[in-house]
Parts: C-alpha cells; sequence; structure tokens
C-alpha cells in the first residue's frame, strides 16, 4: 500500500503559530514577481508550477534563495485574469523583476481548501475592522502544495493585509 507520509517532501511543514494574529513591518523588504495567467481566479493549469520555478531558478542563480523558513510566495490578484507572485529574496535577482515591499502588514492564518479563500477574506475583514484596521490591499500565502498538504493533513493559507 502507498504511504503518503513516507515520501520525501517538497514543502516543509509549516508553523502557523508564526504567522497568526501577527503584524509585520517590512522596510524595502526584497521580492522578486513574475504574473500568472488565471480564469476566474484559478490558475490556468500547469503555469503555477512553471512560473513559481522559473522564480527560483532566477533567485537561486542568483544566490538569493531564502532560507527555507524564511521563504514567503505571496499572491495578488489585480484582476479575475492575472495573478502576480511576490517571491522573497535576499538580494537584487538578475533578469528578474526585482520589487521591494515597505509598509506594515497583518497576517491571518486559515486552514482549509483554497476554494474558501472569499470565505476566508471575509473572515479577516471582520477581524481587520473589530482591531480598526483598513486594508490597502490584500495577498495569500499558499504554504503547501496540494500533495505536501494532504501528506500533513493541513492546508494553511496565510492571508496579508497592508494597512
Amino acid at each position: 500500500m502507498h504511504d503518503i507520509l513516507k515520501e520525501p517532501e517538497c514543502c516543509p511543514v509549516f508553523d502557523p503559530k508564526l504567522w497568526d494574529y501577527k503584524t509585520h513591518e517590512w522596510v524595502d523588504k526584497p521580492f522578486i514577481r513574475d504574473y500568472l495567467p488565471q480564469f476566474m481566479h484559478m490558475p490556468l493549469p500547469s503555469m503555477m508550477g512553471r512560473v513559481i520555478g522559473r522564480m527560483w531558478k532566477k533567485a537561486k542563480d542568483a544566490g538569493a534563495t531564502p532560507e527555507t523558513k524564511d521563504f514567503l510566495l505571496l499572491a495578488y490578484d489585480p484582476s479575475p485574469w492575472k495573478s502576480e507572485l511576490y517571491m522573497n529574496v535576499t538580494k537584487e535577482v538578475p533578469g528578474a523583476e526585482n520589487v521591494k515591499l515597505t509598509g506594515t502588514f497583518v497576517s491571518k492564518v486559515f486552514d482549509g481548501p483554497y476554494n474558501h479563500v472569499p470565505k476566508y477574506l471575509n473572515e479577516f475583514r471582520r477581524y481587520l475592522e473589530l482591531t480598526e484596521k483598513k486594508a490597502k490591499k490584500y495577498y495569500f500565502y499558499y504554504t503547501t502544495c496540494p500533495k505536501c498538504a494532504k501528506k500533513y493533513g493541513h492546508n494553511y493559507i496565510v492571508a496579508f493585509a497592508e494597512v
């Protein structure tokens, strides 16, 4: 019988305590940005891995990959047809679109299926209202691939609000 727990993971075990109900102050935090086509906020099949792989290769070739515990990949959807992916790096990456994020970001962790993101966003908005904060922009960090989420028994998704 196939035992998924014995397979090597491609995604590290995620610790939600590091991100749940936390405030982060970023000053020129370095990222590289790439774009992902999607249909109604759903990435086109096979495109997610291709784009992330391309970003990772550029960061790795430049010696700019963060330690596993510091890895962060933020998704921002400016429209139903396109997503922007932001991968944190340790320095500028030649041949990539380098961006720096500065501001106050609040994060909250959810555990559940990807298609519940609209529900998570509503819950996050209510939390921000209770804390008298208003989001300028929302990002999501999908902490594991579907295979590792199944292996670990959790599908953690971190919502970030720039406030």
